[in-house]
């Protein structure tokens, strides 16, 4: 999982409020059983973002941690391709978890992420 000396920087004033929103460490389940944690280390004023994503066994992936960038437009944070090959998608939903779409050698995962 996570490094614990993984560093957040608060998003600066220039950030508007639906992109600092992302910023933090969220963790929740592809699937209901295949964790995942998201660590969103900095976000720019326009979108940009760099992230650490950490993931427990996935189908034949083994638990894994790659650092990345992503950006986010409207309210979905769109990773770069991870190392491992997967896609990942994070929408801020109304109740302030993040839908999950992680797209792996063909196969689709779903799950909820929450604030940590």
């Amino acid at each position: 999982m996570l490094d614990q000396t993984v560093a957040v920087t608060p998003p600066g004033k220039g950030v508007p409020a639906r992109y600092a929103a992302f910023s933090g460490i969220w963790a929740g389940r592809l699937d209901g059983m295949y964790e995942g944690k998201l660590a969103v280390l900095t976000v720019s004023p326009g979108g940009q973002v760099t992230v650490s994503y950490a993931w427990g066994d996935v189908a034949d992936n083994k638990p894994g941690v790659a650092d990345g960038a992503g950006r986010i437009a409207g309210n979905t944070l769109k990773l770069g391709r991870l190392p491992n090959g997967a896609d990942i998608t994070f929408a801020m939903l109304p109740d302030g978890t993040l839908a999950v779409t992680y797209t792996l050698a063909g196969h689709t995962y779903t799950g909820s992420f929450a604030r940590q």
